[in-house]
């Protein structure tokens, strides 16, 4: 852009001779570009009508793929699937999993998330997946089913490695629920293993629960076997004691005897005042005087009896059938201090089997509790294999390996018999057949002297007149010593 006298700019055109080369450039492109086109496109039609040139061997390619593939696929074994499919685990209760689920239904984005999340549905449902793939299910499963012996496996790593193949577990994100698929030959059994996987998913959820309601009930099962064998210490204690001593109840045997004491005692002084009044009268050899003098004596000795004596001799000799009233303070405070451990070792028995029943209520309710939304049944259609998309596919690979070799085989011949290339590979197959015949050599060799060897054995084992037998047949005479 330049300026002409009276001020005004004015545009000039391109320069001639770089608008010319500029054109030239475009239109060399645009032949190079067609030629390769073209070029490209004669290719195409080389490598058709080669092979159409070779269809017959392309025909009997596909009919070869074809039955092989489809024989390969008849002596397949047949396969089933069971599957079982679980509820989302529940988890939570009370007015606190509502508010959670009310703010997981009316709060959107992270609020649901993290609603969600606390209410331990993925979590639960991702810790019960990887429970299901666990070692420990794994190896339960190939004991109870003995798949070691199915799967003709060696050791217990190669045993898993199959099973993880036969089964399928799964988590959908959307609605939690976790599906189980095993595939085996065996329907009955396919069946039997889906549903071993819920049973042992159902063991191993309530074993290693770690809930509090879980450590409250292992303590206080702990604590009631220590509590249940000092009852049952202090009870026999108990018991040994009141039967050494007849201590019955020894507040209610004291009132007993005390009252059998003073109606005693009255009898008693009714019975002197009435010897005194007959002494009076009769003479002491009177009979009434002496039946009423042998009362009074039957009377005080029944006294002696109930309050006991304090002479150690006669507390050692002393065998009556209960103890006396002087025994019975005594016996008392042993007795009330052993009544009292009794009692409180029932009590604290009492309170803790309460609290170990409502802990075992509260541990099944903590356990994340897993529901059989479709229980696995035996299949009755098999599930694979596909026999139809495997011939396909098997004669769509033959054929594409044909189409492969056709052309490979062309560009082969086209490529200069000096060509750098060309020398190596037939050197290095030259070295491969030459290196397969030398075992192949080896190979006769141990085979004929393995044969040899056997022969030379059986012969052996064999009477001495077949061996001349065996001479005398093929016409040789044996030598002479």
């Amino acid at each position: 852009m330049t300026t002409n006298v009276n001020g005004n700019e004015v545009v000039r055109a391109p320069h001639e001779p770089a608008q010319r080369q500029i054109a030239q450039r475009n239109g060399a492109a645009r032949k190079v570009s067609a030629a390769e086109s073209e070029r490209v496109r004669q290719e195409r039609i080389a490598r058709a009508r080669l092979l159409w040139e070779h269809r017959r061997t392309l025909a009997k390619a596909i009919v070869c793929g074809a039955v092989l593939c489809a024989a390969v696929t008849l002596l397949l074994p047949k396969s089933y699937e069971a599957t079982a499919k679980l509820m989302p685990p529940e988890s939570g209760s009370g007015s606190g999993a509502a508010l959670m689920a009310a703010l997981a239904a009316r709060g959107g984005g992270m609020l649901g998330g993290l609603a969600g999340d606390l209410l331990g549905a993925r979590a639960n449902g991702a810790v019960l997946v990887e429970i299901l793939e666990s070692r420990t299910v794994a190896d339960r499963l190939i004991d109870e089913f003995d798949l070691s012996k199915d799967y003709s496996t060696t050791k217990i790593e190669y045993t898993r490695k199959m099973l993880e193949l036969h089964t399928k577990i799964s988590e959908d994100r959307k609605s939690g629920v976790i599906t189980i698929t095993v595939t085996d030959g065996d329907p009955h059994k396919v069946a039997a293993m889906a549903e071993a996987y819920v049973g042992e998913l159902d063991r191993l959820v309530a074993q290693v629960s770690t809930s509090s309601a879980r450590r409250e009930r292992i303590f206080l099962e702990e604590r009631l076997k220590t509590v249940k064998s000092d009852l049952d210490e202090a009870a026999t204690k108990f018991s040994e004691f009141a039967s050494k001593n007849t201590a019955i109840d020894i507040p209610a045997q004291g009132k007993a005897m005390v009252e059998a004491a003073a109606v005693l005692q009255g009898q008693l002084i009714a019975a002197e005042a009435e010897a005194s009044g007959l002494e009076k009268i009769y003479t002491v050899n009177n009979v009434r005087v002496k039946a009423l003098q042998a009362r009074i004596g039957e009377l005080r000795e029944q006294l002696q009896k109930l309050g006991g004596s304090t002479s150690p001799t006669e507390v050692r000799n002393d065998n009556s059938l209960y103890p006396s009233i002087r025994k019975l303070p005594l016996l008392g405070v042993t007795y009330a201090d052993l009544y009292r451990r009794t009692r409180i070792e029932e009590t604290v028995y009492e309170l803790l089997t309460q609290q170990y029943e409502l802990a075992k209520v509260q541990e099944a309710k903590e356990i994340p509790s897993v529901k059989v939304l479709d229980s696995a049944v035996v299949p009755t259609v098999k599930s694979g294999p596909h026999r139809v998309l495997l011939t396909l596919g098997g004669t769509f690979v033959t054929l594409c390996g044909t189409v492969a070799w056709i052309l490979t085989r062309k560009k082969w011949k086209e490529t200069d018999p000096n060509d750098p290339g060309r020398v190596l590979l037939e050197e290095m197959g030259t070295a491969v057949v030459m290196s397969t015949r030398r075992f192949a050599a080896a190979g006769s060799v141990v085979r004929g002297s393995m044969a040899r060897g056997w022969a030379r054995r059986s012969w052996r084992g064999k009477p001495e007149g077949a061996e001349t037998n065996r001479g005398d047949a093929a016409g040789v005479t044996p030598a002479s010593p």
